[in-house]
């Protein structure tokens, strides 16, 4: 099954707002796109690039994120990120992601997901949590 995903790709777009800046999420101190909120609009993308094709049950999590920020993005200027599965081995997805503002590329890099069963998944993850004192 994961073989037939290679090839999937989306393509999401975002404008640079005050709230994603650098200096308003904590991760810099200048107005600028935030490396976190790229690294979520690039993670967004590799999912997208998988709506409606994985089995019933399924879905994906992410694993492992290997960017590289090239360039500063100024807040009120769209960010267009794609994604797309360029390896399947089993369970595990690899993504070719990248981003660019009007101006030029801003990231690029490798993101991995595993599919796994949806319930499972959760269940193994609550299971975690206790009410114990």
């Amino acid at each position: 099954m994961s073989d037939l995903l290679i090839g999937s790709s989306a393509e999401l777009r975002q404008t640079v707002t005050g709230e994603t800046l650098a200096a308003n999420v904590g991760s810099g101190s200048v107005d600028v796109f935030a490396t976190p909120e790229l690294v979520l609009l690039l993670e967004k993308t590799a999912v997208a690039a998988l709506a409606g094709k994985l089995e019933d049950g399924s879905t994906t999590v992410g694993s492992a994120l290997d960017i590289t920020h090239l360039a500063a993005t100024p807040e009120g200027m769209e960010v267009v990120a794609t994604a797309k599965v360029v390896k399947a081995e089993g369970r595990k997805l690899t993504f070719e992601v990248s981003a660019q503002d009007g101006q030029e590329p801003i990231a690029e890099g490798t993101h991995t997901r595993f599919i796994v069963d949806a319930e499972k998944f959760q269940r193994r993850a609550d299971s975690k949590s206790t009410n114990d004192p």
